[in-house]
């Protein structure tokens, strides 16, 4: 199922596994990470600094960092999230790393960066960041699962500038406002 446009959401209900993965071929150093919120309002990320855990809080884990020194090729980071139960929201961002650095706007809107999610029933889902704002994080999608009904996945598409990446309080900033 494609999400292409701001907006548009599928319902992923319940799943056992979501294999994420983004993909890019530009020459930029862009990072994946899994900024979450669990249901009780404890908020963490999930980045190349923290890999995370599939087997302890918070059930996820990033492959690793690609991309370093901007350079041109293939390139993809995945995360895996093997439990949702206590999550309430799942945000999945981007960040051009060497732009954060400086505060300069990133190059999401000329990148070929693309999101795909795999659950453990094989349905895939892709997202397509759908913003033209500057910055150099990027909310490209939402897991919400606030609704008892199962949870949701949401093309959120945003942008955000950030001089420095010091604290989560800084993304979340970005992806609540």
């Amino acid at each position: 199922m494609d999400l292409k446009q701001k907006g548009t959401q599928a319902n992923v209900g319940g799943f056992k596994q979501m294999m994420v993965s983004m993909k890019w071929t530009t020459a930029a150093d862009f990072d994946l990470a899994a900024v979450f919120e669990d249901k009780t309002g404890k908020q963490g990320i999930v980045y190349f600094g923290e890999l995370g855990d599939l087997n302890k809080f918070p059930y996820m884990q990033l492959s690793g960092d690609e991309g370093v020194n901007d350079k041109v090729g293939e390139k993809e980071e995945s995360m895996r999230i093997a439990q949702l139960d206590n999550m309430k929201y799942v945000w999945i961002t981007c960040w051009d790393y060497g732009k954060i650095q400086t505060g300069a706007p990133a190059r999401f809107k000329d990148s070929d960066v693309s999101l795909s999610l795999i659950d453990d029933k094989g349905k895939t889902y892709h997202v397509t960041l759908d913003t033209g704002d500057m910055g150099n994080v990027a909310l490209i999608a939402t897991i919400d699962n606030s609704s008892p009904v199962g949870a949701t996945l949401i093309n959120s598409s945003k942008a955000g500038t950030l001089k420095g990446l010091n604290n989560l309080n800084q993304l979340i900033d970005i992806i609540t406002k």
